[in-house]
């Protein structure tokens, strides 16, 4: 049996598979009416094996700049049809629950009948393949971004490259959004370093991070007056089957401020503090109780997609009393406390104040110290006093048994 490979080419050179071709990057637009819903700017190169008189053969082509958005290209649900060339396409089907959305469908249609593409194959007519195994994710109003090369399988023999890639789907305006989530790839992707020929060694385990910085966060009201404040450093412990070893592996993520947006809401007797990064949201809620006038953190929601992930990781607690403090003041805690959440996610704090109700003036009210903080004030006061007490006894001894040898000296 003879295997060959078929490389079709134009553009700006690449090098894939062993064959050099050109990737153009190209844009598409779906509309509905003058509402643009769906943007794309991307590379797209193609890999497909495919049987001919004389055996096997690999197709390998890009998508050509002459490419154009498909018929069945919907804003509702959202469908990109990339259409190009003797009747081949590419759809990417979008799905969202409200805060993230997807690549939830991949479908690829090559038109085995094209001579130029696939060269005495044995077969003529369309082909269609699907997948729904894609890790294209974003935070809705926001556009996925991803520079570096993406290789996704299709079926056994069909894979489809992505590089070079912006696209945003829900759009609300006719623009990519300046706010971007950020594919892991990009995340990682370093300097490259020639290879060695070292031994292979089994890797060590990732060191804890430091403690994290802290981040000042805050949520303004519809009159854009602070009605939240939050400072502190936050740590986040996930529990999760790793996609590159299939075991249950625990990750420890710090919150950097610079990267992580805040967003949230205000009410009588019910606050939020949504605080974002790359793919990972922490919703915080609390709650005031009118009766016993404390507020307290009533609920956490956590969904978070990293780099070792192989879904989606997303839990909640709706029934949690934490971090209790009377209305009107702050909550402080300069320890480091763990909060658990559920048995596969808990949060570490440092140097936490917040106050999620009555905020005047866009600072702080009197703080109300934790537990943690106050016993650590009580010990020290305690040693004090301790040693005070003994230093008082040994005086008192001293005075005594001075009085006592006096007495023993007087004159007869």
């Amino acid at each position: 049996m003879t295997v060959a490979k078929q490389c079709v080419s134009a553009g700006v050179w690449t090098l894939l598979m062993g064959c050099v071709f050109v990737a153009h990057a190209v844009t598409f637009e779906v509309t509905d009416g003058n509402s643009t819903c769906i943007k794309a700017e991307l590379n797209a190169s193609f890999s497909i094996s495919y049987n001919t008189t004389n055996g096997t053969s690999e197709a390998v082509f890009a998508m050509p700049s002459s490419a154009s958005v498909g018929n069945g290209s919907l804003c509702a649900p959202p469908e990109l049809v990339m259409s190009f060339g003797a009747g081949h396409m590419i759809s990417l089907m979008f799905s969202s629950d409200g805060r993230v959305y997807s690549v939830s469908n991949i479908t690829l249609q090559y038109n085995l009948s094209d001579p130029d593409t696939f060269p005495q194959s044995s077969r003529t007519g369309v082909v269609s393949v699907t997948t729904n195994s894609s890790e294209i994710s974003a935070r809705v109003n926001s556009t996925y971004r991803c520079l570096s090369s993406s290789s996704i399988s299709l079926s056994a023999g069909v894979n489809v490259t992505f590089s070079n890639l912006r696209m945003e789907a829900y759009m609300t305006t006719a623009n990519l959004s300046t706010d971007e989530s950020v594919c892991s790839a990009d995340q990682t992707s370093t300097t490259t370093v020639p290879p060695t020929h070292t031994p292979r060694t089994t890797a060590a385990p990732p060191a804890p991070p430091h403690t994290p910085d802290r981040g000042n966060y805050s949520v303004t009201d519809g009159n854009g007056t602070v009605c939240l404040l939050a400072l502190m450093g936050l740590q986040l412990n996930i529990t999760h089957l790793s996609k590159s070893t299939n075991q249950s592996v625990s990750e420890v993520m710090n919150l950097q401020p610079n990267s992580t947006r805040a967003s949230g809401s205000c009410g009588v007797t019910v606050a939020t503090l949504t605080l974002t990064q790359d793919l990972t949201d922490l919703s915080l809620t609390f709650t005031l109780n009118s009766t016993t006038q404390k507020f307290h953190l009533s609920a956490v929601n956590v969904s978070a997609l990293w780099s070792d992930m192989p879904v989606r990781f997303e839990e909640s607690n709706v029934s949690l009393d934490l971090l209790q403090c009377s209305v009107g003041r702050s909550y402080m805690c300069s320890a480091e406390q763990t909060l658990a959440v559920v048995p596969s996610f808990s949060i570490n704090t440092f140097s936490l104040q917040l106050q999620p109700f009555n905020v005047s003036g866009s600072r702080f009210s009197a703080a109300e110290e934790c537990r943690v903080d106050r016993e650590n004030m009580l010990i020290p006061i305690i040693v004090g006093a301790a040693l005070a007490g003994l230093v008082l006894i040994v005086l008192i001894a001293y005075l005594i048994g001075r009085k006592r040898t006096h007495a023993g000296y007087q004159t007869i």
